[in-house]
């Protein structure tokens, strides 16, 4: 697996409309806003660069995104890195002893297929693989 750059930075937000007035003053533009069900999230990506912004509000109060702001309060949830290859990034992984949450490839937003590593592997950083299609 070799990255290919950082796809994306997570930040939990308590009301995405209010959160996306500061990264639309600082001149970004969003690609939208997206809803995906299953992870009780709604999304909203602002491009910079090669990387994007990634503003994710929960829209469950058992949402993971609900968990975290919780425990943490709203700030950066997770760094995403892009790979080639998904399912060959999760065994290689695996493979060097790395604990994976997502042993299988699911479906992300903007049309992605991610999976998470566990911050216990990672140094306290809960990062999520990235494959664009």
């Amino acid at each position: 697996m070799l990255p290919r750059r950082v796809d994306h930075i997570g930040i939990a937000v308590n009301n995405l409309e209010e959160a996306c007035k500061f990264w639309e003053a600082l001149g970004l533009k969003s690609t939208g806003v997206e809803e995906v069900a299953d992870q009780k999230v709604k999304v909203a990506f602002f491009p910079v660069g090669d990387s994007e912004i990634e503003l994710l509000e929960s829209t469950s109060p058992d949402g993971p995104i609900a968990k975290f702001i919780e425990k943490n309060g709203q700030g950066i949830q997770h760094f995403a890195i892009r790979v080639d290859n998904i399912d060959e990034a999760i065994a290689e992984m695996q493979d060097k002893g790395f604990r994976m949450i997502d042993k299988v490839s699911r479906y992300g937003a903007g049309g992605a297929k991610i999976a998470f590593m566990h911050p216990k592997s990672t140094g306290g950083v809960l990062l999520e693989l990235s494959e664009r299609v």
